[in-house]
């Protein structure tokens, strides 16, 4: 399933613009995302969007820089200012949300001026691409620099299909929570329809901070929002294997690993390949190293580590702090341990070329990859792709993205420097027949989902999304369909509203008693039951009190409970509907949902006429729906039998008669003679399914928020959208 046209964003574009003595040099990117995703062009129209890596000195270079990457490469830049830029990027981008998703918030700054220049940029990401979107285009965004822009590009395309990649961890809530601007940074990420994480673990962290900070809860990872399902989901990122392996046979890769070979002798090798970070978990591993040797003397001479560090950032007072440091151990190890003719540590300070690194993979017997904090780490992944005969050990952080799928290696806790220096041990002495064991078990999970599969699963998840909207658009009420109920209900004699309260007429409040209805919302309840053509039944959850007091001077009907009990207005009190089951069974249940009301911080227990209710939307949003699921799973041991019903709402879990429904307590309005020519009902959990389901065929059935499995015909939004369409009726026929 394929988009008509993608549109992938990212901070920078896939190829490289530099100054050249002629003009512009375009350099395309090898490797990473840049090559995964240019593989697509065979099969699909696609547009990239991201900046050139350049600043050009004036507007007619960047028009020429322009037309070049449009024609050429598929690409359109966004233009930044070098000193935005640097903000941006530097600032907010890598000196704030870099650390602070690594775990290291010791080393995060939070600078109100990198944050707005942060949100500036992101917005002129959002103009640069509505330049270019048109109907039918799927938008994907990629990474941590640009997670205000999917609710950008919504707010100016409610329509948009847009998915969103984090290439990095996803910190636990505690660490995220730190941030100033959380809420903004979540609400950013929610503009888009499929949002991607390299593992579960990640995701989870996500959805937990969406229900503390946001108080949106989750299904099997979909989360409604107003009218739209949020879908998270996993995708572990992989390696082009084929490209890794066939690369071995390449002249200048077998001319590298030649001459290697002769550099190391017959030593064992271990292979440690970074970027320079303090995510990399450097200085633990040469620590690690470092205990190995002190611990097993015997393989002095015999083993080296070869470790690659990639320059990267030496600008930033920490990380030249940490090059410092690195190179200072490196040759206090070489000089405790060295001997003539042999040193521990070969150090390498350079970025390889890809025939140079792929040697270096085919040499080590070993590869090393132990960083504290890793969004997946491909290097893992290479290695065990370039290594067709299945030889060599893996040893690899627990803490890495890729050890979710990789658990055929030797998994260490990149803190316990012993823990790394055993493992170091066991694998240089590890028999060939395990190293291939273990390796084909892992090499054939790359090969299963390569980078080719990762995009195409997140495209196709994207577009799946599209058709399930194209599914459901109709049902939502606008447009047309708002001026259809507005017009029926202009021509009918006798007009029956059946509404719910909570979550329909007005917001959830975290307490019962915070929920007061408003004095506009009982002024229009007023003009619209007052009209001698109208019926208005409001039919809620709530105990007979508490709506006699707010809602009786309306003079609407009324029905408590789910439908225990009714109060017709022209009658002016409360019946019952059946015979009530007495009181012995809530002497029964009472003392179990008040243990639970105090293992619950913030739960509380109501108590109705024929219900008891245990309310939990004040409590941690995480500790509460786990002790709802332990509440339910105990009461269902004691109402198995009985004429009592589990019913499980928006942060509630109730107890009541099971004869008891919302559709059975309409039954009295819908029999009446003559019946009802325009009826309209109104709610929004499962309690409202059992009153859409009896509504005579054709009539007006309105789910609040996302319609998934529910029997009505039309939904809104929320109760804003709610008392709007109220509004506009009543207004309709001159009620308000």
């Amino acid at each position: 399933m394929k988009p008509e046209r993608l549109i992938v964003v990212s901070n920078r574009l896939p190829v490289r613009v530099q100054h050249g003595e002629e003009g512009f040099i375009y350099t395309p990117s090898v490797g990473g995302l840049a090559t995964t995703l240019n593989a697509l062009r065979g099969d699909l129209e696609m547009l990239w969007l991201g900046t050139p890596g350049i600043n050009a000195r004036d507007p007619q270079e960047f028009e020429a820089i322009r037309q070049a990457l449009a024609r050429e490469f598929g690409s359109v830049p966004v233009a930044l200012e070098a000193s935005q830029f640097k903000r941006y990027y530097a600032g907010f981008s890598n000196g704030c949300l870099w650390p602070l998703f690594h775990y290291f918030p010791q080393f995060a700054h939070y600078e109100h001026e990198e944050w707005a220049a942060y949100q500036e940029v992101n917005r002129q990401f959002r103009d640069a691409l509505l330049e270019v979107l048109r109907e039918g285009d799927s938008i994907w965004v990629h990474d941590y620099h640009l997670m205000l822009l999917p609710a950008m590009i919504r707010e100016a395309v409610p329509d948009a299909i847009i998915g969103f990649f984090l290439h990095i961890p996803f910190p636990s809530y505690e660490i995220f929570r730190t941030l100033p601007w959380r809420e903004e940074i979540l609400r950013g990420l929610i503009g888009a329809d499929l949002i991607g994480f390299h593992s579960f673990g990640y995701a989870r962290h996500f959805l937990s901070s969406l229900l503390r900070i946001l108080g949106l809860d989750q299904e099997f990872g979909r989360v409604s929002l107003g009218d739209r399902v949020i879908k998270v989901e996993t995708f572990p990122l992989g390696v082009d294997v084929e490209r890794f392996a066939t690369a071995a046979d390449q002249p200048e890769v077998q001319e590298a690993l030649a001459d290697l070979r002769t550099q190391v002798g017959d030593q064992k090798v271990i292979l440690s390949v970074d970027r320079l970070d303090f995510t990399k978990g450097i200085l633990e591993r040469l620590g690690a190293f470092e205990r190995f040797l002190k611990d097993h003397p015997s393989w002095y001479g015999k083993v080296t580590l070869i470790s690659l560090l990639v320059p990267s950032r030496t600008s930033v007072p920490e990380y030249a702090s940490l090059k410092k440091q690195v190179d200072e151990r490196i040759g206090r190890i070489n000089g405790l341990y060295g001997r003539p003719g042999w040193a521990p540590i070969t150090y390498l300070y350079r970025a390889l070329p890809f025939e140079r690194l792929v040697a270096l993979y085919l040499l080590a017997d070993i590869a090393l990859v132990t960083p504290l904090r890793d969004g997946m780490n491909l290097v893992s992944k290479e290695y065990l792709a370039t290594r067709r005969d299945g030889t060599g050990v893996l040893v690899l952080s627990e803490t890495a993205g890729a050890a979710d799928e990789l658990g055929e290696a030797l998994i260490v806790n990149p803190h316990d420097e012993r823990m790394m220096a055993e493992a170091l041990e066991r694998a240089l002495s590890m028999p060939v027949e395990e190293q291939k064991n273990r390796n084909a078990v892992m090499r054939a999970r790359l090969e299963r989902y390569d980078t080719a599969r990762w995009a195409d699963d997140f495209i196709t998840q994207m577009e799946e999304l599209r058709e399930m909207r194209k599914v459901r658009l109709p049902k939502r009420l606008r447009g047309r369909q708002v001026e259809s109920l507005i017009q029926a209900y202009q021509e009918a004699e006798r007009r029956l509203l059946l509404l719910d309260y909570d979550g329909t007429l007005v917001e959830f409040a975290p307490t019962p008693q915070a929920a007061r209805p408003d004095d506009r919302l009982l002024e229009m309840l007023g003009r619209l039951a007052a009209n001698a053509r109208n019926t208005v039944v409001i039919i809620s959850g709530r105990d007979a009190a508490t709506l006699e007091e707010w809602l009786v001077a309306t003079g609407v009907d009324l029905v408590a409970e789910h439908g225990a009990r009714r109060r017709l207005a022209e009658e002016g009190r409360w019946v019952s509907d059946g015979e009530p089951l007495g009181e012995d069974w809530k002497k029964q249940l009472r003392p179990v949902l008040e243990i639970y009301v105090d293992r619950t911080p913030g739960a509380l227990l109501e108590e109705k006429g024929q219900a008891l209710v245990w309310h939990y939307r004040r409590a941690e949003p995480e500790l509460g729906a786990q002790r709802a699921a332990e509440l339910i799973e105990t009461l269902e041991g004691y109402v198995a039998n009985t004429p009592l019903h589990i019913l499980q709402g928006h942060k509630v879990v109730e107890i009541k008669p099971s004869m008891v429904s919302k559709g059975r307590a309409a039954q009295p309005w819908l029999s009446r003679e003559p019946s009802y020519d325009f009826i309209l009902a109104i709610g929004d959990d499962v309690t409202d399914e059992a009153l859409f389901e009896i509504l005579p065929e054709g009539e007006w059935s309105v789910k609040v928020g996302i319609p998934e499995r529910s029997k009505a015909r039309f939904f809104v939004s929320g109760p804003a959208e709610v008392r709007e369409l109220l509004g506009r009726i009543a207004a309709s026929n001159g009620d308000i």
